[in-house]
């Protein structure tokens, strides 16, 4: 294999260069770390925390006590669709520890975990504090009415 053609003509073009000295540049420093979104961090925090321990007022109550999976699940549907209307804005709903069921599960805890989020009106729900009701009992909080 022979050489590109012109490759003389380049050779007698660059005979008189001189190599360049090494240049004095640092490699790249990391790119500065996004800034911390300190103030609103404090907010969230801040918001939660009252949400955790500020009162919500338990307007009404429903018991499920004794009723099985299909009955409850009726009754809640009934009590929501009241406490809507009217207007109520956080409930408790009892559901029992399961200590009386098959096995001492609290089915209807479970069935109330599956029902309550396809709810269009529950906005949260959560295990009540033990002065409510404890492991036996969950808050609802709804949506305002329209």
């Amino acid at each position: 294999m022979g050489e590109p053609p012109g490759s003389d003509e380049f050779r007698k073009a660059v005979a008189d260069v001189e190599p360049l000295d090494p240049p004095r540049r640092r490699a790249p420093k990391k790119p500065p770390a996004a800034p911390v979104p300190a103030q609103t961090r404090r907010d969230e925090r801040a918001v939660l925390e009252e949400s955790i321990v500020g009162h919500w007022v338990v307007q009404d109550e429903l018991d499920l006590h004794g009723m099985n999976r299909v009955e409850a699940a009726a009754a809640t549907g009934d009590f929501l669709r009241r406490c809507m209307s009217r207007g109520a804005r956080c409930v408790r709903i009892v559901h029992g520890k399961g200590l009386g069921s098959h096995l001492r599960e609290p089915v209807l805890k479970h069935v109330l975990r599956k029902i309550l989020p396809r709810r269009d009106e529950v906005l949260a729900f959560c295990q009540a504090p033990a002065a409510q009701g404890g492991s036996g009992a969950m808050l609802v909080l709804l949506r305002a009415r329209r």
